[in-house]
């Protein structure tokens, strides 16, 4: 039997990168998907790649109108909700000082009040369910931070004690809250980072030099873990933040 049969999960952020491989490999292990993002095309991509006609769902993870649209649809479609993934996540560069409001508040809208407002919204629905995993994608720089990350960092470190605080809240519901800390994943996301370094290819021999692992990570290797937080064996693991991170945190 597969890992995620008779499993309904959404993914957020599901086009590219780390979303579209847990997405990828949680169709693999049996589980039915709702994809979502702001770019439909691209979903519609992974929708194929994935098959099984997964659900493609368009919005904004921040707007609480876009999330009841969206778990509306899943739940009339799908039949349930047991798993949610909030991997939706935006990254500002810049220090306390450089990083502007503007950035600063986009920053906590997407990264920690969209997945605040999408994590309590679907808890009516696990309880129906009777129980439910919510895995959040945090970073390495919610447990240690970095030059030049001030708001991610900031963000990243509310996302990993709010799920704490949800794992403590919802676990006799059966409700179990995890977060996984990658570091440098190759991502659209981490090639704009480098696409605007003064040196790109400096910079990313750099951050290949502080992962003991010898190289930077891929999508796929946070996949693996998704998959194991959202399945039945995890059945006793909440509240935790795991790196997957090549050694970075070991340095």
């Amino acid at each position: 039997m597969s890992l995620l049969e008779n499993k309904v999960a959404l993914i957020t952020g599901a086009g590219t990168g780390i979303g579209r491989a847990i997405a990828l490999a949680y169709a693999r292990e049996g589980a039915r998907l709702a994809l979502v993002g702001r770019r439909k095309q691209v979903l519609e991509a992974v929708a194929k790649e994935a098959g099984g006609s997964p659900l493609i769902l368009s919005g904004d993870v921040s707007s609480q109108g876009d999330i009841d649209r969206v778990l509306s649809a899943t739940v009339s479609q799908l039949g349930t909700l047991n798993v949610l993934v909030n991997n939706a996540g935006i990254l500002h560069i810049g220090t306390a000082e450089e990083i502007t409001e503007t950035q600063w508040d986009e920053t906590f809208n997407i990264n920690v009040r969209g997945l605040w407002l999408l994590s309590r919204s679907v808890l009516p629905y696990m309880r129906k369910a009777g129980g439910g995993s919510i895995v959040n994608v945090a970073s390495v720089l919610g447990i240690n931070a970095a030059r030049n990350r001030a708001a991610y960092a900031a963000s990243k470190g509310a996302v990993i004690l709010l799920t704490k605080s949800m794992a403590i809240d919802y676990g006799a519901e059966n409700i179990r809250v995890n977060a996984i800390c990658p570091s440098f994943v190759e991502t659209d996301l981490t090639a704009e980072v480098l696409r605007k370094a003064a040196d790109p290819a400096a910079v990313r021999r750099e951050r290949v030099a502080v992962h003991p692992i010898g190289r930077l990570g891929k999508p796929e290797d946070i996949a693996g873990l998704a998959v194991y937080l959202a399945s039945d064996q995890s059945a006793w693991v909440t509240g935790a933040a795991l790196p997957v991170d090549g050694g970075y945190l070991a340095v």
